[in-house]
């Protein structure tokens, strides 16, 4: 059977109908003019034929690879530019220069950092999920690194950069409202990014295995998360709410997180308030901010003597097809690792672990406090 140019009542464009070697096709040519629909009619046939020869490899376009990705639970992130600058061009196609050459493109003015979270790193992800699907080959694509001789030490370092000892953590957390606080603990304890723990859902906390889903990491790859014995009370209390939002953190209010491309989400008045008031009794901390939870955690597990390797499984840095596979399964080295860190008495003896859900909608406003 071939392809055919029908009509429908509900369209006034011209549908593709028909099998060829099997692959069935019922599309629309998105045209009303007969003449330029039976040249798409042509273009079409010779590609699903190529595909029933050769595979999927063959005609996969990245607009339809990233479709795909999406559907598969993939992060949105900075994609949307990406379709519809390479949309159209098939994947078997695609270079290390047109991956370079949209970078440049669409973020002229930025730096490597930012051509690498914003479309290197979603790219990467898409590439790697058609890869998983046959529709392309496995390829190592270059990142973009800062030129030579550009870096320079500044004389002070944005706060998050650095790690703290947890001490110094606890005293902060201690000056925050409940909200905020039950987030930077889960950060602090679990080396996660901002981003991930406000999109974690309820049915990704498995509370008995003591372990964590995260479905779409930075990176776009599924992995699974320890869970510190410390955290248990504090998902037993704010994993039963009985209402249609899905997800385990809200602020006091008890709305989700805002997620936004540049940042993290609504923690910033909560660290500002914590700044405040610790300043009201002379002390000064302002090297904590959310993603310092990921970076004391990381080093704490090494003064703790945790192996590089389940440091990295801890932190998703080390992500291969093993590791993916197990991704929903509790993986016991981890969970041992993980309750290596520390856990000071400031931080056991705040009063909203008595009911984390009930404190969770208090709000201390900035200045106030003890």
């Amino acid at each position: 059977m071939v392809l055919k140019l029908i009509r429908r009542k509900d369209s006034p464009n011209w549908w593709l109908r028909g099998t060829i070697r099997g692959i069935s096709v019922y599309e629309s040519t998105g045209i009303a003019d007969r003449e330029a629909a039976e040249l798409i009619l042509t273009v079409r046939s010779k590609e699903v034929l190529d595909e029933s020869i050769f595979g999927r490899k063959v005609n996969a376009t990245f607009d339809q690879a990233a479709e795909s990705y999406l559907k598969g639970g993939g992060s949105p992130r900075f994609l949307s530019p990406l379709r519809k600058h390479l949309g159209m061009k098939h994947l078997r196609k695609l270079r290390q220069n047109d991956l370079d050459e949209a970078a440049r493109t669409l973020h002229p003015n930025a730096q490597p950092e930012t051509r690498n979270r914003q479309c290197y790193t979603p790219f990467i992800a898409v590439w790697n999920h058609a890869v998983r699907n046959d529709w392309a080959d496995i390829r190592q694509w270059s990142r973009p690194r800062k030129p030579k001789g550009t870096t320079r030490h500044r004389a002070e370092t944005r706060s998050g950069t650095r790690p703290v000892p947890y001490d110094r953590a606890a005293h902060f957390v201690a000056a925050m409202s409940p909200a905020p606080a039950m987030v930077m603990t889960t950060l602090f304890y679990t080396g996660m990014r901002p981003i991930e723990l406000f999109t974690l859902e309820e049915k990704d906390v498995d509370i008995a295995g003591r372990w964590i889903i995260i479905r779409n990491s930075k990176v776009g790859e599924p992995r699974g998360v320890p869970m510190h014995e410390f955290l248990v009370p504090l998902f037993e209390a704010l994993l039963p709410r009985k209402d249609r939002i899905q997800k385990v953190f809200r602020t006091f209010k008890g709305q989700p997180y805002t997620i936004s491309p540049e940042w993290g989400g609504q923690l910033s008045n909560g660290i500002v308030g914590a700044r405040k008031r610790l300043a009201r009794k002379g002390v000064d901390i302002t090297d904590v901010s959310p993603y310092t939870g990921r970076h004391s955690c990381s080093t704490e597990l090494v003064v703790a003597g945790v192996h590089p390797h389940i440091k990295d499984q801890i932190l998703g840095h080390a992500a291969n097809d093993m590791s993916r596979h197990y991704t929903n399964v509790p993986q016991a080295p981890l969970i041992e690792a993980i309750n290596k860190l520390p856990v000071p008495d400031i931080w056991r003896a705040l009063p909203w672990w008595e009911d984390p859900l009930a404190h969770s909608r208090r709000h201390v406003k900035w200045g106030r406090g003890e």
